[in-house]
């Protein structure tokens, strides 16, 4: 049984954790509309307060955070435990944010309509080598209408010179990653439940956007986010079954790191040897440290 350490408590919905070099942790608080930063002994001190509902972030070749923001969701809160719930009354609209860490300036890089793209609710980013970065578009669900909107996987430039649908349709997409070769493509799917592959031909193309689906469990189960190990194994965060599904690049369970957090949503890897790792639970509101297995990938930026 893996043994897990509370590094912070009392989170609304983490999400997002990037290791800093210093060996904090920020990440977003989703309820709260919130970015975070936990030092290694818990302390918390804001960033920024994007509003909305900031998702995934990343760090970008200019050293700023960059934001997935979903909008907002509706939430629904019983015996201390968080879950969203569909598009609330006030939501935002998606947009990809850049904000200064140092200062707390939040800058909306590029919204919904530009570039004739339809932006509902990123998710989910990472960044290639050359400076661009992929990401995802979860959409909403709107249980009045009995609608859920159908959405894709994107690519853009940092400069918010380029954005781009790469992939349509997707199937409900919310973790994203890189092999660390950058030649392929990860996107966790929510509701199938299935971890795809798409194989990139060029910065910001993919050979097919059907792709290849590489892994899917048994069971009543939701993909969530996802990390990449250094020898390429994807870390995808599994709700229902709580915990992180390790796949290999082949489509095989490498083995399922179980946790206490039906909502368990992401992982991300620091220290020295990329060996620290950091779960978000989200649903209790805790950030949690494990030493891990196997060192993750250190990320382009």
């Amino acid at each position: 049984m893996t043994e897990f350490t509370a590094v912070a408590s009392g989170l609304r919905f983490p999400e997002g954790p990037v290791a800093m070099p210093e060996g904090s942790i920020i990440l977003v608080e989703i309820e709260a509309g919130r970015i975070t930063r936990v030092a290694l002994d818990g302390t918390k001190t804001t960033v920024a307060e994007p509003g909305g509902g900031p998702n995934g972030l990343a760090i970008g070749p200019d050293g700023k955070l960059y934001c997935c923001n979903n909008g907002g969701f509706a939430w629904r809160e019983a015996n201390g435990f968080l879950t969203p719930h569909g598009q609330p009354d006030n939501y935002s609209g998606g947009r990809i944010e850049r904000i200064d860490i140092a200062t707390g300036a939040v800058e909306i890089l590029y919204k919904d309509g530009d570039f004739g793209c339809a932006l509902r609710g990123p998710n989910d980013i990472v960044f290639d080598s050359l400076g661009g970065f992929w990401f995802t578009d979860h959409g909403k669900s709107r249980d009045r209408d009995r609608a859920r909107d159908i959405t894709g996987i994107f690519y853009a430039k940092a400069d918010g010179s380029h954005l781009e649908e790469v992939i349509f349709p997707s199937e409900n997409p919310n973790g994203i990653g890189l092999s660390p070769d950058g030649t392929r493509l990860y996107a966790a799917e929510t509701f199938t439940c299935r971890l795809m592959a798409f194989d990139i031909v060029a910065p910001g193309k993919v050979a097919s956007a059907s792709g290849t689906p590489l892994y899917r469990p048994a069971g009543y189960k939701f993909f969530d986010s996802l990390g990449v190990e250094a020898c390429g194994n994807i870390c995808v965060a599994t709700i229902g079954e709580c915990g992180i599904s390790v796949i290999s690049p082949a489509g095989e369970l490498v083995e399922f790191v179980a946790t206490d957090d039906v909502f368990t949503t992401n992982i991300c890897w620091g220290g020295a040897d990329m060996m620290d790792a950091y779960i978000t639970c989200s649903g209790s509101g805790r950030l949690v440290q494990t030493r891990w297995k196997r060192p993750g990938l250190k990320l382009a930026y």
